[in-house]
């Protein structure tokens, strides 16, 4: 009898939670169904929602190939960081139980069309995919592991930057991770890079600039510093589209955008021309 005593309007909200997604850019109600059936990207203004690690794995690797390593590199707290609103170990926690995850980034190893490939996935739920130490670690040996197996390597980058709990330690990431994928290129192994909505800040300014072809899905985010904080900068008004994929095309920082549904199929002809030359 609940459903009775509810006000029409009420009803209506229950039935647009479970029948409906709302797109976020284009406000159009697309059923559910049809919304996971589309790997969550709108059919009628492309807009491609933000998806998990694990929701990324599962796209694009082979089933019965992932195997996750290191696996028990964790975040670690090495200032005893605290703020107004509590002590960051408190919210490396909370962000652990939220996800699953140990870090903000799921690396290990699988098969793409039968093709072996080392990968490391970041997921922006996990405090907003934050470069740490541990992420930094995490990405740092599966490179390395990719290069001993001359296995290609896949990051998936999901980011708004370093994690500033951590302070020197997380920018330290980013020159330690580009080396690890420099040496990749000396041994020729493959680095691909993919990047996702967002993919900002440190994260951008380091490994996810460096492929050795460079994607990204469309209309994602990607930057260094914030439209309004470059603005007031240079006091001139940016481009309605600054800083999103298509944009980045256009002047040359990027090399293809590829639909989420396409990807696989996309990273599957690159590996096969590699694997040629």
């Amino acid at each position: 009898m609940a459903w009775f005593r509810k006000s029409a309007r009420q009803r209506h909200e229950t039935l647009d939670e479970d029948l409906w997604t709302i797109c976020p850019s284009c406000k159009v109600h697309t059923y559910k169904q049809e919304w996971q059936a589309g790997l969550k990207v709108c059919p009628k203004c492309n807009y491609h929602e933000r998806i998990g690690c694990m929701e990324r794995r599962d796209l694009l690797v082979d089933s019965g190939t992932w195997r996750e390593y290191a696996g028990h590199v964790t975040t670690s707290d090495p200032l005893n960081f605290s703020d107004a609103k509590g002590p960051y170990s408190e919210k490396a926690a909370a962000a652990k139980a939220k996800t699953g995850l140990s870090e903000s980034v799921l690396t290990g190893d699988g098969k793409i069309n039968g093709i072996p490939v080392s990968f490391a996935i970041m997921d922006f739920s996990f405090l907003g995919g934050s470069l740490s130490g541990g992420a930094g670690e995490k990405i740092t040996l599966t490179a390395e592991h990719a290069g001993r197996h001359r296995w290609p390597f896949i990051i998936i980058s999901a980011s708004g930057g370093a994690r500033m709990h951590e302070g020197i330690v997380s920018l330290m990431q980013m020159a330690k991770t580009c080396a690890a994928i420099a040496r990749l290129n000396e041994l020729d192994v493959p680095y691909i890079s993919i990047l996702t909505d967002p993919t900002t800040g440190g994260v951008s300014a380091s490994f996810a600039m460096m492929g050795d072809i460079n994607i990204a899905e469309p209309r994602a985010l990607i930057g260094f510093a914030g439209r309004r904080v470059i603005e007031e900068t240079i006091k001139q008004k940016l481009p309605d589209d600054f800083q999103t994929a298509e944009y980045l095309l256009e002047h040359g920082f990027i090399d293809h955008i590829v639909a989420r549904k396409d990807m696989k199929e996309f990273l599957h002809r690159v590996l096969q021309y590699s694997q040629k030359h």
